[in-house]
This record gives structure tokens, C-alpha cells and sequence, in this order.
């Protein structure tokens, strides 16, 4: 508990270091963890015997989000496309021209471009906000709505947890701990809205706020339901082992590639 303690602080030290750095500072480690992510990911899928191709999502998320990047045009926009599309059509051509090619092969490679490359340009499409103040505000409920959730459904969940949530995929979630989650993720999205407001900022209403941080925690809990999932197809206990206590990359950010999606969303229309 104590590795684990020191090891949550750290992180959140390196968290608010990159959210108040912003542009180029908190690009380049976004874009790192993407890509310690999709390492531990792949390698997690080789243990479960499939033998995904790789190299066109990494070259997909180390090409294809720099040029978003610091491509400010419409252009921008057209060459990712074009990078997606050969990527895809990449992963395709070498799982079909194997001596044994298999659909699940094809799947679990297409999977981690999916699972990173859009969620990793909606991140920086928030960063990438005019109005600062509500780049700020979106960016940390990115963050801290799925911690919140989680360490809200790990301790309610602990405490007062009696029934199972879905013990096939993960037994020791209990349905208390869910919504525990959702309550806590639900406060948290407010938090961050009370001391965004306090700096006289032009925001949504609350009560916008109050509805992120419900669906948020929501969806929080249903990307670490699914990281579950392929953590016991693939019969490992974590992604990785960089982060003492809390395991790799991807068990921290399983919940955050979801949520980012849906504040992007709601950014896009509102």
C-alpha cells in the first residue's frame, strides 16, 4: 500500500506538471504514454498467442498525431486520414499473406490503432482550444474524472462491496464500488468545475458539468471493465510493471482513453 501511496503521488505530480506546462511539454508525454501503452498492449497479446502487427499503428501514432499536431490547416486533417487508411490497409495485407492467417490475428492488430490513435487526437484536438480557460477545465476532467471513479468504486467498493458486478471478466468489483464510482466521479467533475469557474471564466452551465462527470464515471468504469476483458483473455494480472503498485501504462490510462472521447464530443457540439 505505501509503494503504491508514493507511486499515486508521483504520477499526479507528473500530471499536474504536464496540465499547467500544456502545449509542447504535455504533447510530447501524451504522446509517450500512448506509445508505452500500445508496447504494453501488444506484448499482452503475443502472451495470449495471437501475433499482432504492430508497426503500422506505431507508425500511424508516431507520425499521424505530430503532424495534427502542428499542422494548424485543414490539411492536417486529410493527411491523417491518408495515414490511417495505410495503416489499415497495411495490417490487412500482412495478416492475409501469412502462411496461416487468422481473423483474431487481424483483429487484436486493428484494435490498438482504434484504441489509441483517436483517443490521442482528442486529447490534443482539447489542447488545441482557443478559449484557454475551457481547454484547461475539459482537459483536467479528462483526468480526473475516471481517478476519481476509481478510487471511489476501490474504496466504497472495499468497504461496503457485497454484490458482484461481473465477476467473469472481474470478481473483485462489486456493484456498491460502481456506484460509489459514480458518485465520486460525479464530485470530482464539479470540483474541477467550482475552481475553474473562480478564475471568472466564460464556462458551460453546471449543470453540463454535473452530466460529464455522471456519463464520464459511467464509461470510466466500462474502459477498466474492458481492459479487464483482455487482461484475462491474455491471463496477466496487469499490462506492465513501470508503475510500482499500480502496474503499467495502459491499467492507468484504460479509463482515460474513453472519457477523452466523450468530453471531445461534448466540446465539438456544445
Amino acid at each position: 500500500m505505501k509503494k503504491r501511496t508514493i507511486t499515486g503521488v508521483l504520477l499526479a505530480i507528473l500530471l499536474i506538471f504536464a496540465l499547467v506546462m500544456r502545449g509542447w511539454v504535455f504533447s510530447l508525454l501524451w504522446v509517450g504514454a500512448l506509445c508505452i501503452a500500445l508496447h504494453e498492449l501488444l506484448y499482452a497479446f503475443s502472451l495470449a498467442g495471437h501475433r499482432p502487427v504492430g508497426l503500422p499503428s506505431w507508425v500511424a501514432l508516431l507520425i499521424g498525431i505530430p503532424v495534427f499536431t502542428f499542422m494548424q490547416s485543414k490539411s492536417s486533417l486529410y493527411l491523417l486520414a491518408v495515414f490511417v487508411f495505410c495503416a489499415f490497409v497495411a495490417i490487412c495485407i500482412q495478416v492475409m499473406f501469412r502462411s496461416d492467417p487468422k481473423i483474431d490475428d487481424l483483429l487484436v492488430s486493428l484494435l490498438p490503432m482504434n484504441m489509441f490513435l483517436f483517443p490521442g487526437l482528442c486529447m490534443l484536438s482539447l489542447l488545441r482550444i482557443q478559449d484557454v480557460a475551457l481547454s484547461k477545465m475539459l482537459m483536467w476532467l479528462v483526468f480526473v474524472i475516471p481517478t476519481i471513479t476509481d478510487v471511489g468504486a476501490y474504496h466504497i467498493g472495499t468497504k461496503y462491496g457485497k454484490t458482484k458486478l461481473i465477476p467473469q471478466i472481474s470478481p473483485n468489483k462489486t456493484v456498491e464500488g460502481a456506484l460509489g464510482g459514480l458518485l465520486t466521479g460525479m464530485v470530482g467533475a464539479i470540483v474541477v468545475y467550482l475552481v475553474a469557474s473562480s478564475q471568472n471564466a466564460a464556462l458551460p452551465p453546471w449543470w453540463h458539468i454535473l452530466l460529464l462527470g455522471f456519463v464520464g464515471a459511467i464509461l470510466a468504469q466500462v474502459g477498466d471493465l474492458f481492459a479487464s476483458l483482455i487482461k484475462r483473455h491474455c491471463k496477466v494480472k496487469d499490462f506492465g510493471h513501470i508503475f510500482p503498485g499500480h502496474g503499467g501504462m495502459m491499467d492507468r490510462l484504460d479509463s482515460i482513453l474513453i472519457v477523452v472521447v466523450l468530453i471531445f464530443l461534448y466540446q465539438v457540439k456544445f
